[in-house]
């Protein structure tokens, strides 16, 4: 039973009979029609994305598999959130509060790649790597949302596969972005304050002890190091 794999690399949702794909899949003998419907089933959530296709073909047969590449869950998580990076400290921070719908999504776009049998399980695993991120999901932090879909909160939102949002939706999301958004420039403008007090009564002491304290009082690793990088250890030294 011998077996032939095309590669090609296609946006999202707009694969088409024409090059590369159709003269690739020509000589194998499938219904290119079809092929294309498949592909672009599976990878119509990724719309404005370069993404890699391989398609198996059976010789003998004239069956095909089609198996797609994926960016990380937490590239795709930051995508549909609309934000760089991650939370430094996920347990204190929380920068973005996605909708059950938008983790079906991500959920969705990873199928091929996550170890969870149900959709169900799925989504939990798309939860799992938000939680890593400080992301929310329905107002909530990661594990009480867990705790949500273990009570079966979610089922029949789940079960629906719908992963587009309302308009009203998308509402509640914009002002919960703006919210998460000022409490975080609430929360360094603290931190801000509150090391560059310690700075003012400790100017005589080493960096090493001034970050140590910084550290005591909770204040985040990235100001720690805005306020007082480590590189000047060796310019107090002299």
């Amino acid at each position: 039973m011998a077996k032939q794999s095309i590669e090609v690399l296609i946006e999202g949702g707009k694969a088409t009979a024409a090059p590369p794909l159709g003269p690739a899949l020509g000589p194998l003998g499938v219904n290119i029609g079809q092929v294309v419907t498949d592909i672009n089933k599976k990878t119509g959530d990724f719309k404005g994305m370069q993404v890699p296709v391989t398609v198996n073909v059976d010789s003998d047969t004239k069956e095909y598999t089609i198996s797609i590449g994926t960016p990380p869950a937490s590239s795709l998580i930051k995508k549909e959130a609309e934000i760089k990076k991650g939370a430094s400290n996920s347990l204190t921070d929380k920068v973005a509060d996605l909708k059950i719908q938008q983790i079906m999504k991500i959920a969705n776009m990873k199928q091929d790649s996550l170890l969870g049998k149900t959709s169900k399980d799925k989504v939990k695993e798309i939860i799992g790597t938000c939680q890593s991120m400080g992301v929310m999901i329905e107002g909530k932090a990661a594990p009480e949302t867990l705790k949500d879909i273990d009570e079966g909160k979610y089922d029949s939102l789940i079960a629906s596969g719908r992963t587009e949002l309302t308009a009203e939706e998308i509402k509640e999301q914009e002002e919960e972005k703006i919210k998460l958004e000022n409490e975080l420039k609430e929360r360094r403008d603290e931190f801000l304050t509150s090391g560059k007090a310690i700075l003012g009564e400790m100017g005589d002491k080493s960096i090493s002890d001034i970050r140590a304290k910084m550290a005591e009082e909770g204040i985040p690793g990235a100001i720690i190091n805005e306020l007082a990088p480590e590189e000047k250890k060796e310019e107090v030294k002299q």
